[in-house]
């Protein structure tokens, strides 16, 4: 009898620890809720206080899916619209903050298309964006090379522009084309803008946090894969270094913590104000609040590097920040 006491008790015992492992495993590891409400960094008020400029001024997209908006809860809710004019229910804390509140001659044209890859940017760049005018300003916002890496989600052999499950030997050439390519993307809409222009290039953000776990958004293994991420992001800051007028919008860091490891309060990456999924059902975009932190990674770059502010303008933001 007291035999059979002990046994109950040990199964008792192992059928609550299978039962808290399922639960600690599901809440952890499996579940990803969105939170609700603002997310990243806030953005300054005193900037938008007065109008920066009376010039013309074109914000151009450039870029893929991120710049299209795919993911994001309607139309005016992508990073690039919100950048441009506030929509409709926005958070409080980000009302009067968009560039047409303090660019009043600004227009908008999105070049971006979802699913391309630099490739394709660069054709896109030497098709479709014409010389502007002398009085012509270029506010251009742009991200590539996410697709290069993730096509083709390891259904086919990887190549160059779809590189997923790639070798860091096989995807040298592929990153050293990437590099020259970027360069002349730069270059050409330099020279597209005579009238001058600024250049916001994000870098690539991770889905995994850092990780390098694939499986976690349910992919196929890819042991090269932060390797070769951390080639192409290198290659976008050499590019945006040798430029005085690009600059980097910080996509991988914002993001970390906000990917398929939100929940795992254990990591470095955690983030405990905010332990949330930034990434839409599609692995690879953003959903509504990623979106709205990107708006608001891009605004703070463009608040701390045009030139279209006046002086006044740019005091008032570096006193903010001390």
């Amino acid at each position: 009898m007291k035999f059979n006491k002990i046994r109950l008790a040990v199964l008792a015992a192992t059928g609550l620890l299978v039962v808290a492992g399922a639960l600690f495993y599901v809440q952890y590891f499996m579940l990803r809720p969105i939170g609700s409400g603002p997310a990243g960094p806030l953005v300054p008020s005193a900037p938008f206080d007065n109008v920066w400029s009376e010039q013309k001024v074109l914000l151009l997209g450039i870029g893929d899916s991120i710049t299209a908006g795919l993911g994001a809860d309607s139309g005016d809710r992508s990073y690039f619209n919100r950048l441009w004019k506030n929509p409709e229910g926005e958070y409080v804390d980000m009302h009067d903050k968009s560039l047409s509140v303090v660019l009043p001659n600004i227009t908008t044209e999105n070049l971006a298309v979802s699913g391309s890859t630099s490739e394709d940017h660069m054709r896109t760049i030497e098709q479709r964006l014409p010389e502007h005018p002398d009085d012509v300003f270029g506010l251009v916002v742009m991200t590539t090379g996410g697709n290069d890496l993730i096509h083709s989600y390891g259904r086919r052999p990887p190549r160059e522009c779809a590189m997923y499950g790639a070798t860091l030997a096989q995807a040298e050439p592929w990153i050293e084309a990437f590099r020259e390519r970027l360069g002349a993307m730069l270059d050409k809409i330099d020279a597209a803008f005579p009238g001058g222009c600024e250049i916001y290039l994000a870098d690539i953000y991770d889905p995994t946090d850092g990780v390098g776990d694939p499986a976690s958004v349910f992919l196929p293994d890819w042991p090269d894969a932060l390797a070769i991420h951390s080639r192409y992001n290198e290659a976008i800051l050499e590019a945006i270094d040798a430029r005085e007028n690009v600059h980097h919008v910080p996509l991988h860091a914002a993001f970390l913590g906000h990917g398929s490891h939100c929940r795992q309060f254990w990591r470095s990456t955690y983030v405990a104000d905010d332990p949330y999924y930034w990434f839409y059902e599609n692995i690879e975009d953003p959903n509504d609040r990623g979106y709205d932190a990107i708006r608001r990674l891009f605004l703070n770059e463009i608040v701390e590097h045009s030139q279209l502010q006046p002086v006044s303008s740019q005091s008032k933001v570096e006193s903010s920040q001390d």
